[in-house]
Order: C-alpha cells, then structure tokens, then sequence
C-alpha cells in the first residue's frame, strides 16, 4: 500500500523534508515491511532505490544509536530499541494510558480477548490488546496494521470519511484487493473482487453508521469474529475503536454480538468520559540537555549522519508530554536550536508522522509511527532480546555465557551461546541446575526478599555435588546475602569440579530481578579474582544492556519471561 507521506505532503509546509531522515525513515520502513528478520545491505538498496553507499551511511548511524543491529558483519536487523519511536507515539495520543485499564477490565469480565485501534490512512491500527490465554489465542500485536475493509473497527471509521478519504481507500482497494499489502493480514488463496468487497463494505458502512456498532464476521481470518463499538473524543468524533475478539469455536459473530454488545457500549460510554475528564497535571518534560549527537559525528565523521538522529530525537521528544509539544518544547527537550527542531518537525509532518494538533501550536505525533517495526519488535521473545548481548558478551570474554530464570528451587536456562574452544561447558537451553550450587540461581535467590530466600533454601533438597559444594544452611544464607550486596555472585566448582561461574542480575523495567546472566570457565584459567576482574565488568554492561532493551519492550508490551 502507499505510504502515508504519499498524501500527507504534498499539504505540509516547510519544502523538502530533511533528506537524511526521510531516507532513513524509508530504510527502517523496508526492514519492518520485510518478511524475514533481516536484510543484507544488497537487499536495502533494492528496496529503498537508494545508493549502497548511502543505505551504509544509515545502516551506521541507525547502529550507533542503537535503533538496529549488524550481525556477521552484513545482514541488519531491528533492534528493540526502535520500539522507543512507537512508545513516543502511544505516549503522545494518551489513548492508552487513559483508556487500557477500562479495556483490561471489560476482557476480564467478558473473558474474551479485547482490543483499542485507531485509524491510520485507510487501515485501522491497533494500539492496545489485552488476550486471553486460549489454545486459539489472537495473534495481532500492537502496532498491526489491518485494512478497514477486513476488520470491525473499519466500518465504524469510514462512517466518518469524507470523499477524499473514500478515494483512496477505493484506489488503494483496487490495487490490493487481498490486503497483501498489510502485513498483518493472512494471505488468501485468491483475491477477491474489488466490486464486491466495494459493495459489501459500504453496506457494513452503512449499517454501522445506522446502529452504531460493527461486526467481524471471519472477514479476516476463518473462524474469528469481532463485534467494535466507537468511542468518541469531546468534540465527539470517534477517537478509536473498542472491539471483543472471539474465535467460533466459542462464538458466532451473532451470539457474541448478544454476549457482548452491551458491555461494549457501557464501556465505551466509560471510555468517552473518561477522555472528558480533566488530566492530570502534566508534568514539564525534562530537557535532554545538549545534542549528544555532537561526539558521534565527531567519532565517525561523515559515516554518521547528524540529521538523521536530530530528526529521531524530535520524533521521540514528542512522546515526552501527552498531546504532544511546541516547537519551543521540543527544541527544550532535544537539546537543539529552534532552527534545528523546527525543520525535524516539518519534515516529520511532510512525511507523514506528526501533525499540529488542534490548538494549533503543539505537534502531536501519528499512528503511522507504528510502522516502524512496532508490531514485529513487540513479537520477540525474553530470550530473543538476550541472546544479541550474550553473543557480543562471549566475543569479549572468549568464555560461555547464558541467560536463567528461577523456577521453584532450580534455575533454567533459557538463551545460551557458546564459545568455541576445545575444553569448553556443554549445557543447552531448557537444562536446571538446583539454584543453591549455582552462581545464577544465587543472584536470582538474592533478588527475592529474604523470608522468600530463606524458605526456598530451607525446602530445596541440598546434597554436596562436589567436595566444594556449600550445603551448610547457614553458609547458603550468607552467600546469597553476599549476592545481594555485591550484586553479583562467583561458584567455584560447587556444581562440577572445574566449573566455575560468575553471574550478576537482570532486572525489568520496575527493578524486580527477573533473570541472571552468567559466564562460565573452566578452574584453570586463573583464580577466581582473576574472574572477576576479567570478565565482571563485561558481564555487568551485558546484564544493562539486556535491562534496557527489556525496558522499551515491556513499556507497553506485556512479555512473558519463563
């Protein structure tokens, strides 16, 4: 489908938008768009239509502030900490922060799965999911881009189009008659009829503007249906969709009409009022301070390019106040001239990200913005956030490291990568060890409180493994006590006569120790103060890497950690 820009710059003011940005902006579109998780730089150009050189200069830039990673040296990835640009966004509309706790309790009391989407172009985005764990469990993810055609929440927003709107949605139909321009949408063995879904979408158009609700019925996929009422803005136009999911193995799209309908509307009533309602004193965003991208450009001169980030830093700011900023604040927050931020501003407008907002002197930041890998970055796993920083950990240290989590009195491994060496410790993913023997399972023990620490110890099924194992109580309690105040831990052939480990905490955005990292080695090489002093320092900036990656994440996303 057409980008977003297509229609929305030609009306913005300002001229060209920032080259460099807007060249970017289309690199990191094309690595979302793509269907694997990675693309050589080849790749790039092709779909970009830009120089090889310049793709590189991107792919650098992008790199350096982390908003993609390069593995074996050529094929680039999304990193997570893209998802910041998404979070700027959902931050910026405020929809979800004022209306999910209402959406988290009607899926609780429905017991089906709920949804919030908003509009973007002629497709519907979904910015908040709040699932129920089923074996046919929904699949969409916040950021998925659905066409208003194939979905509940569409009729409801094209009762509201205008001509204009109607005009491209009809064009953009006729080209894509299946939607395979949407990636969230499952392929279909044969595209249908444009005349036909023209028609039958109208009437659906129609009767939603009549009764003011619309239906799903398996239009998307076989056996799901959606029943979606709106909800309305002050003004009241309808700001998003509030839609209950079901598959009919539970429901057909009639019974869950009947099932849900009424909840529906009571909680989209609830969700109107509560947009009505005054907000809370914002509080200032704090300023950035000065532009950090001075030292990078300094670092690797016309490799990086300044633009570029000064442009993603004004996206960003953005989604540092609800509604977003002026000019003179969004220059604050970034640390940029107000020539500077002004031209970002612009050019994010052209390209179809930003808009003013109604006051006429605040940028607001578009659902458009999810298309920069939300929906993809939102699908990976604890494991796959780790594993990047566990490999880069092992080419520095040239010893094993691996990724835990505590369950019941052992730990599991749940990401490892190995080093490549003749005697090297060969342990896999899914392996448990009893926590008390292990350098892991001791962090992970002193993450808890110390009553839950303590209880654990007391049951766990303590047995010398090896002649240094640690199985007097008192002697486990102060080595996880240690483990708390040093935070981090080292086992000396406590769980194998020659194995030796030392691990330090991951913690989640709220500080809770959720997982250990670790790097282990054979005895031989050096004491274990040469451990230390070898290798903690590398362990410690791997475990806040993960920490940060794990915090973008899980912002807005829920993330299961085993």
């Amino acid at each position: 489908m057409p980008h977003a820009a297509t229609a929305a710059g030609a009306a913005a003011p300002g001229g060209e938008p920032v080259g460099p940005l807007e060249r970017g902006l289309a690199v990191l579109r094309a690595l979302a768009a793509h269907p694997g998780p990675r693309m050589r730089p080849g790749d790039l150009v092709r779909a970009t239509g830009l120089a090889r050189s310049t793709v590189d200069r991107i792919v650098t830039t992008l790199t350096r502030v982390g908003y993609l990673r390069v593995e074996d040296d050529r094929d680039v990835l999304l990193a997570p900490r893209l998802m910041e640009l998404g979070n700027a966004y959902l931050a910026c509309c405020n929809l979800p922060d004022a209306l999910e706790p209402l959406a988290v309790a009607l899926a609780d009391e429905l017991d089906e799965s709920v949804s919030l989407a908003v509009p973007d172009a002629a497709g519907v985005r979904f910015i908040s999911q709040s699932t129920r764990r089923r074996t046919m469990a929904l699949a969409f993810q916040i950021g998925d881009l659905l066409p208003a055609e194939r979905c509940a929440p569409g009729a409801l927003f094209a009762a509201g189009w205008g001509p204009g709107q109607y005009a491209a949605w009809r064009a953009r139909l006729h080209d894509d008659p299946g939607g395979a321009g949407f990636p969230a949408v499952p392929s279909r063995p044969e595209a249908p009829d444009p005349g036909e879904v023209e028609s039958a979408f109208r009437q659906r158009v129609a009767g939603a503007r009549d009764s003011g609700w619309s239906v799903d019925d398996q239009l998307i996929e076989p056996g799901l249906v959606a029943v979606a009422v709106p909800v309305h803005a002050p003004d009241g136009s309808t700001v998003c969709a509030l839609s209950v999911v079901s598959h009919t193995s539970r429901h057909s799209a009639a019974s869950l009409a009947e099932h849900a309908l009424p909840r529906l509307r009571e909680y989209a009533a609830r969700m109107t009022a509560a947009l009505e309602s005054p907000a809370a004193a914002a509080v200032p965003p704090a300023p950035r301070g000065p532009d950090l991208s001075r030292a990078a450009k300094e670092e690797l001169g016309p490799e990086f390019l300044q633009s570029l980030t000064r442009g993603l830093a004004v996206l960003t700011a953005l989604g540092s106040a609800p509604g977003g900023l002026t000019l003179s604040g969004a220059a604050e927050v970034t640390g940029l001239a107000r020539a500077t931020a002004r031209r970002a501003l612009l050019s994010l407008q052209q390209l179809g990200y930003a808009a003013p907002a109604d006051d006429g002197r605040r940028f607001t930041l578009l659902p458009t913005v999810l298309e920069l890998g939300y929906a993809r970055l939102s699908r990976l796993t604890f494991a796959e956030i780790a594993q990047p920083h566990l490999a880069r950990l092992v080419e520095k240290v040239h010893d094993s490291a691996s990724v835990a989590v505590l369950a019941d009195d052992d730990i599991v491994y749940v990401a490892r990568v190995h080093t490549v060496r003749i005697m090297s410790v060969n342990i896999t993913v899914g392996t448990r060890f009893p926590a008390y023997a292990t350098s892991m399972g001791r962090v992970l023990l002193a993450g808890l409180p110390g009553q839950d620490a303590d209880e654990r110890l007391e049951r766990a099924a303590v047995r010398p493994l090896t002649p240094f194992t640690l199985v007097d109580a008192a002697a486990l309690a102060e080595a996880v006590a240690r483990a708390r105040r040093d935070g981090h831990a080292l086992v000396d052939q406590e769980l194998e006569e020659g194995l030796r480990s030392i691990a330090v905490p991951v913690h989640d955005r709220t500080g809770r120790v959720v997982a250990a990292v670790n790097v282990s080695t054979h005895a031989s090489r050096g004491t274990p103060d040469d451990v230390r002093r070898a290798v903690l320092p590398a362990l410690l900036s791997a475990a806040a890497a993960i920490e940060e990656d794990l915090a973008v994440v899980t912002e807005r996303v829920r993330l299961a950690i085993p």
